[in-house]
This record gives C-alpha cells, structure tokens and sequence, in this order.
C-alpha cells in the first residue's frame, strides 16, 4: 500500500495527539467545501434506499459542467486503478513527483514504468505507449499549456497510444482544462474529481474524459452502480452551483497566495503550487514534516527516493487555523534554524 495524506489516525499514534486535534493540511482539499442545502441532504437520505439510476441527472449535470459527455466513477482513483488493465502491455512515462497511485498502477498491471522530468514530455511522447501526466501536477503544481498537452497527444495517438491528463487541481483555473477536446479525440483521457476543489472526497465521485469507444469500455469494466445513490444526488446539486464555483475561485487563489507568503515569511520559499496548495522542496522535508506534527499540524512528505527532491506539499488552512499555522511554522522554523536550508 502506498502512502497518501488525510491519515490524522495514523499520525495521532505516531505522535501522541488525539485526531480532532491536528490541523490536517496534507490533503490539498478546500478547506470552506460546498455544502448541500437541506433539501440536497434529505434527497440524498432518500437516496439511500434505492438502486442508483445510472441515468439520472449526474450525467446531465456533468455534461453542463464540463462542457462534454464524460463518465462517472467512483473517485478518478477507480480510473487509475483500472486504465492500465485496458492495455496490452505498454512503455508507460509518468510524469515525477507525481501521485504515486499513477506509475504504482500501471506497474502494478504488469507494464513498464519510466519516471520523467516535466522537459521530458515530447521525447517521452515520442518513444513511449502512455504519457501520464497532472495538469496542475501534483504535488509541485506545474502546469501545461493546451497546445504542449495536445501535440504530446498527436504523437501518441498515431501509434494507438494515450495521453492521461489529470487535471484533479484544475477547477481552480477551469480554462486550461482538456476535458472537452477528450471526447473527440482517440487516445486522449482526462481525470477529474469533485474531490479537491469541491471538498468532496468522502462522495468519491470523479469524471473521465475520453472517446465513447473507451467510456463504454471503462464503464463496462467497472461494472454497475459505480458511485452510490446519496453521492449522485450531492454530485448533481455542487455541479450545478455556478454561484458557488465562482466565489470559491477568488477566494481559493487569495489563499494560496496568502499560504505561499505565510511561508515564505519563515524562511520557506514555495517552490510551486496552484489554487489549492502550496509546495515546499528542500532537504530539510522531513525534518519540518515532523517538526510541524509534534505541533499537531500535518503536512504531507513526499520523498526523495526516485531522485527528485525532498518536499512538502502544504494545503490551505480552514480560516479559523492561519493563526495557528503561523505559530507553528515559526516554532519549527527556530528549532531548525541551525540546519537551515537557506
């Protein structure tokens, strides 16, 4: 099993802290998430007692969304998992530091897993079968411009291949989404998720992206009721909420900014991110990890044993816990101010 953040449990028998306690921003997840009106909760209660109807208004909320016909799942994590067994054995570039559950999966099903730096993409394109890659990239937020994501896809898709965007941080920055060519073009598959922007991940609701041919083939594979009949009615009411959207972008990015100079103001300059996360790369990963949690606050580490660098993935702090999270980083910054990396 591989390593993932949201693990408060795990964390509070390592350190000693009861779970109700930390200020957990190791999941990127927003931190004001959208909450469903009463009327929302008791369709959703209702819901409970009843087959899901995989013709239900999802379909059509997501269309509207996304701007294309795309097929639900139950989280993008369904996808990850089952994508790799609808190739033959192929040469898979995944795009590092990236979320491990990518080459993890396809490694896993039997094909051959490169890891590759973001200037990497073209040649990639060229020599391998699938190119895996975020949009924002997670956890160091690059990004890719559309024409750069859709000549990699031109070059894969002549010889039958794939390009898997996975855009689960993009709703911040809708615009630069892939989601809507996916449905034209062959070989091109975008993930998405109501998880991060929306808040969402306890609904395990996500979208894929990609011809009908392949839909059809993904969503026979996962067979039927993919995402329970209380999630589907929650999934419908966010997706519709363009209020909503609109007031959680500002704020989402006036955040980030206000977490990327929070940092940098104790001597921890990001070295990327995106709406909903800041990134923290410096040999001194581990240590501030744990500094930071014997003070209740849990970051997620990502390490270095593939060769990049040591990092800290910070997501956004709830607005009651700035205070605190600058108490915190200060503290740990004195602790480790002698071994600190300017």
């Amino acid at each position: 099993m591989l390593e993932h953040g949201g693990r408060p449990r795990a964390a509070a028998l390592r350190y000693g802290c009861e779970p109700a306690q930390w200020l957990d921003l190791s999941t990127g997840l927003n931190p004001q998430p959208w909450l469903p009106s009463p009327a929302d909760a008791v369709a959703a209660a209702v819901a409970l007692h009843v087959l899901p109807d995989d013709d239900d208004e999802l379909r059509a909320a997501a269309q509207r969304y996304y701007g294309a016909d795309v097929l639900a799942v139950a989280g993008s994590q369904a996808a990850i998992q089952q994508l790799p067994r609808l190739r033959r054995r192929s040469r898979v570039a995944v795009l590092a530091p990236s979320y491990a559950e990518h080459a993890y999966q396809w490694r896993r099903a039997g094909h051959e897993v490169t890891a590759i730096g973001a200037a990497q993409g073209a040649a990639a394109a060229a020599h391998c079968e699938v190119l895996v890659v975020g949009n924002p990239n997670n956890p160091d937020g690059a990004c890719f411009d559309a024409d750069t994501l859709l000549g990699w896809h031109a070059t894969l898709a002549a010889r039958d291949g794939w390009l898997i965007v996975d855009e689960a941080f993009i709703d911040g920055e809708r615009q630069r989404s892939l989601v809507a060519e996916a449905s034209r073009r062959e070989g091109l598959i975008v993930l998405r998720s109501l998880g991060k922007f929306f808040g969402l991940a306890g609904a395990r609701v996500g979208f894929v992206g990609a011809s009908g041919g392949l839909r059809d083939r993904l969503a026979e594979a996962l067979g039927p009721w993919p995402i329970a009949g209380p999630s589907r009615v929650i999934a419908v009411a966010a997706l519709a909420d363009r209020g909503w959207q609109s007031s959680a972008r500002l704020r989402l990015h006036e955040q980030s900014h206000k977490l990327a100079a929070l940092l940098a103001m104790h001597g921890w300059e990001p070295r990327g991110g995106c709406a909903l996360f800041q990134w923290l790369a410096t040999p001194q990963a581990a240590r501030l990890h744990d500094a930071l949690a014997r003070r209740a606050v849990l970051t997620r580490l990502f390490k270095s044993d593939d060769g990049t660098p040591a990092s800290l993935r910070f997501g956004l702090p709830p607005p009651d816990s700035w205070t605190r999270l600058g108490i915190a980083l200060r503290d740990a910054s004195r602790e480790l101010r002698g071994g600190l990396a300017a």
